[in-house]
């Protein structure tokens, strides 16, 4: 009888762990990975834009609840401007509330993603920072609705839907700081604050250019979580209507404003994505090359 000893039972083990990671990485390299991987992204990007295409092409149809598009016409972008004064107001007030929402973020992210890292035990404050993105939005959105109306017995309005939307999108705001905020390294600042610098000239000459794209991605986050908010401002709204109010509402209690809410929509995708396109751009290719 063989007598199998702990080195030996050792060495096995071993040696069948070492034939384990190497049939796994030689599973990893076959090619079909690669290929699956391609048209994995190339499915995801139809699901993603396809939609989007499809929207526009049935904003044109005569009949678009058919889901057919033709005849075409552009009889519904004619009904849309003729009804201006319906939607114009909750578009202007969309875009404004979506601005100070994303001034808000910018600055609010930009002191606490600076100031996070620095912290002895970071953990804590992180946690509480984020826990809005895992409570949904008609429970926040109720939860802020007694805690304004029933407990301090104030009137709901844009000031109140300007919580609720910077509630939900602060935490996003403040994670896109965070991802260039913790590989920021302070040595740099400890040297110029050597060189006699002032904390505000550190900050714009070094930490500013750094935490840019941070700093302008949770700007644009929180223009766009607020900018298509809805189940926290219909608790929050007041007399007030937004955008996506006013769409919901449209939709859901007049059929035939249906074909009307495609051609506003394809209307707002046509304006947003060059301007976000071209932002983009100049974000991250002009500025950082220079």
């Amino acid at each position: 009888m063989t007598e199998i000893t702990p080195s030996s039972s050792t060495t096995t083990y071993g040696k069948t762990g070492r034939g384990s990671a190497l049939s796994l990485r030689r599973i990893a390299a076959w090619p079909v990975w690669i290929s699956l991987a391609k048209w994995l992204g190339f499915i995801v990007i139809i699901l993603m834009y396809i939609p989007l295409v499809w929207l526009a092409v049935m904003s044109f149809s005569d009949r678009p609840l058919s889901g057919i598009p033709f005849p075409l016409t552009s009889e519904h972008y004619r009904e849309l401007l003729g009804e201006f004064n319906k939607w114009g107001e909750p578009l202007y007030e969309s875009v404004i509330l979506g601005l100070i929402v994303a001034v808000v973020c910018m600055i609010v992210a930009t002191a606490v993603g600076r100031a996070i890292p620095r912290l002895r035990k970071p953990g804590g404050v992180l946690l509480v920072a984020l826990i809005p993105l895992f409570v949904p939005g008609l429970t926040m959105g109720a939860a802020l609705f007694i805690f304004i109306r029933s407990l301090l017995e104030l009137r709901l309005g844009l000031w109140s839907i300007f919580i609720g939307h910077l509630v939900w999108a602060l935490p996003f705001s403040l994670l896109l700081v965070l991802i260039i905020a913790v590989r920021f390294d302070h040595r740099l600042l400890e040297a110029a604050e050597d060189l006699g610098a002032k904390k505000w000239r550190r900050f714009w000459n070094i930490e500013f250019p750094i935490l840019r794209p941070g700093i302008i991605g949770a700007g644009i986050f929180g223009f766009l979580l607020s900018f298509n908010e809805l189940l926290r401002s219909v608790f929050l709204r007041g007399s007030e209507t937004t955008m996506p109010i006013y769409n919901w509402t449209m939709t859901a209690s007049h059929q035939s404003q249906v074909p009307i809410i495609f051609s506003l929509s394809t209307i707002i995708l046509c304006v947003t994505l060059p301007i976000l396109g071209g932002f983009f751009w100049i974000l991250f290719a002009k500025l950082d090359r220079s």
